[in-house]
């Protein structure tokens, strides 16, 4: 069965369509160039088959001008072929920058967007949307260009036929209403085949990808067939529907190569009647069967209409990345040197018709470390992605010394708030590129070996065979070390404040200790919001917000809220054993000094 289009996919026909033009515009020189050249080339074939024919009824006369005539003959030959050629080098620019266009706007849009946008879609579906269909898009604007001027040699031969002699013409027009329904079904019917094959096959590149992320898991489990007949099952349908596109280009190819010829046969006999009476001459007949013949292109024009209609089919795919909604940014800077104070007023978030944070309002002091634990749903990770605004609140506002976050540049936000997460992404060339990644100014090699070793990271990353310039691709890690370097990254951007969702979850209770400690201590000083599982974090932490069911359910000390079974219940189920808590209020001595 054919998957449902995704969220959005249905209304993305215009969107598709001011893509095209979008993509269109940016390569409009050399657009207009294919169209020039398409054009002249279709100029120089209609005037061929008049000259053709004045120069053969010169040369049978024996006239010298027929001589020269003979060369207009070839100048003319020569400028179509020239000119088809330059046409066929300019598409393959034009189909080369449409494409580049598609690919980043469309990367654009996802890295603009909030992140629960861009998770609706697959990465197999996104590597499909962002390669073979941006490809297929970027064929459009020179398509749909030489498309309009495919049609002018059928048109202008039409109109010539006419001049040379209103009988052939005739004849030849019998033929073209059934041409005309030829075309119209092809549309109609290959439009609706390239989308749904589009669309098998998206849903096979989304369970590939599913696949190759879970390989080990796959292994482990031993279920390596059943998920390739779990990835492979569309393949029928994508057959299916491959043939029943093909089906219908074939058909209407065969349908109009054989109307083609019969027409261009109808024009002969009645042309060579005509000859026989005397009404047309031999350089006359000569011209009217070359004017049937660019008529009868109209038939070639499937092949032109079949590629907009795939390219078309094919921007309908990328298009949903370009519509994704873009997290907006203010023009406003923060005043530099703040305690990093966090509010949040009212703040309500909605997932899929679903509320996750109902009316939240917190006050965090700059300065402090505040644990936000919870049961597993409870909406931690968003209130993490909303205090530093990795997605927008659908109400309320969120507020950092004073400042609407949606106010602020994404410079000024992204210079002030750091992240952390449980499985961090690296990127750059090297494991100390890496720990720098989008920290501005560029740091230093004593920072970033201060945050590694903060980290815990930096004693691994010394064993490595090149230290801080082993190469990323190069340097194996565990999750536990690929978390800490994640940590290290965070810890190297500074700011007045610090998200840390779930970032210590893979680290053991030692190191995670060191971390902790080394946050208090080493990391410059600013707010810490941590979303955590162990009760040791809770326990230094200087509050804590404890969140159900998305809203507040209380804050405090983890000392004060120790009292309550409910939240002790809380770590039972984290799998992390409440006998950890604080002996008594306040915690331990050393739980006291990594609060100081």
């Amino acid at each position: 069965m054919t998957p449902t289009d995704g969220p959005g996919e249905a209304a993305a026909g215009s969107g598709a369509d001011r893509a095209v033009k979008a993509s269109a515009r940016h390569s409009a020189g050399r657009t207009a160039a294919v169209f020039g050249c398409s054009l002249a080339a279709a100029c120089a074939a209609l005037a061929e088959p008049a000259v053709l024919g004045h120069c053969l009824d010169l040369l049978l006369r024996r006239d010298p001008s027929g001589t020269r005539w003979a060369l207009y003959c070839a100048a003319l030959t020569a400028a179509e072929v020239l000119f088809d050629a330059a046409t066929t080098r300019l598409t393959g620019s034009v189909d080369a920058r449409s494409a580049a266009w598609m690919r980043r706007r469309a990367l654009g849009g996802l890295l603009r967007t909030a992140p629960h946008h861009a998770a609706r879609h697959s990465p197999g579906e996104v590597a499909a949307r962002l390669t073979a269909h941006a490809t297929g898009a970027g064929t459009v604007p020179a398509a749909v260009a030489t498309t309009a001027t495919a049609l002018l040699p059928p048109l202008g031969g039409l109109v010539a036929l006419f001049l040379v002699d209103v009988w052939t013409a005739l004849a030849f027009l019998a033929g073209l209403p059934v041409l005309a329904m030829l075309l119209k079904t092809f549309a109609r019917a290959s439009g609706a085949s390239v989308g749904r094959y589009q669309q098998v096959q998206l849903a096979m590149a989304g369970r590939l990808a599913e696949a190759l992320a879970g390989a080990l898991t796959i292994a482990a489990a031993g279920t390596a067939e059943r998920e390739a007949s779990r990835i492979l099952a569309p393949l029928p349908e994508l057959g299916r529907e491959g043939r029943r596109m093909w089906r219908i280009y074939g058909a209407t190819v065969a349908r109009t190569g054989t109307l083609m010829p019969l027409l261009l046969y109808v024009v002969l006999a009645v042309g060579g009647i005509r000859l026989a009476a005397g009404a047309l001459g031999v350089g006359g007949l000569l011209a009217a069967v070359r004017y049937a013949g660019l008529a009868a292109g109209a038939g070639a024009v499937t092949g032109r209409l079949s590629a907009v209609v795939r390219g078309r089919a094919a921007a309908r795919r990328t298009a949903v990345l370009l519509d994704l909604p873009e997290l907006l940014q203010g023009a406003r800077e923060i005043a530099p040197g703040g305690p990093g104070a966090l509010e949040l007023r009212g703040v309500r978030v909605e997932r899929a018709g679903k509320v996750v944070l109902h009316d939240v309002d917190l006050r965090i002091p700059g300065g402090t470390t505040t644990a936000v634990v919870g049961r597993s749903g409870s909406g931690k990770t968003v209130l993490a992605a909303v205090a530093g605004r990795l997605t927008a609140c659908d109400e309320g506002q969120v507020l950092l010394d004073g400042v609407p976050l949606e106010e602020l540049t994404a410079g000024a936000l992204r210079r002030e708030v750091g992240h952390a997460f449980a499985r961090p992404a690296l990127f750059g060339e090297s494991v100390g590129a890496a720990v720098s990644f989008g920290t501005r100014p560029e740091p230093g090699r004593d920072a970033v070996r201060a945050a590694a070793r903060a980290a815990g990271a930096d004693g691994f990353v010394r064993r490595l065979p090149e230290g801080y310039r082993t190469p990323l691709a190069e340097a194996p890690m565990s999750g536990g070390e690929l978390q800490r370097l994640g940590l290290a990254r965070a810890f190297c951007h500074g700011g007045r404040l610090l998200v840390l969702d779930d970032a210590t979850s893979s680290l053991d209770t030692v190191t995670a200790r060191e971390v902790e400690h080394a946050l208090v201590h080493e990391v410059p000083a600013g707010t810490r919001l941590v979303v955590t599982h162990r009760v040791a974090t809770a326990a230094r932490a200087d509050l804590v917000v404890w969140l159900e069911e998305g809203r507040v359910r209380a804050t405090g000390t983890h000392a004060e809220l120790w009292r309550d079974p409910a939240y002790r219940s809380v770590f039972a189920t984290g799998g992390e054993s409440v006998t950890a808590g604080p002996p008594g209020p306040g915690g331990g001595p050393a739980d006291r000094e990594a609060v100081r």
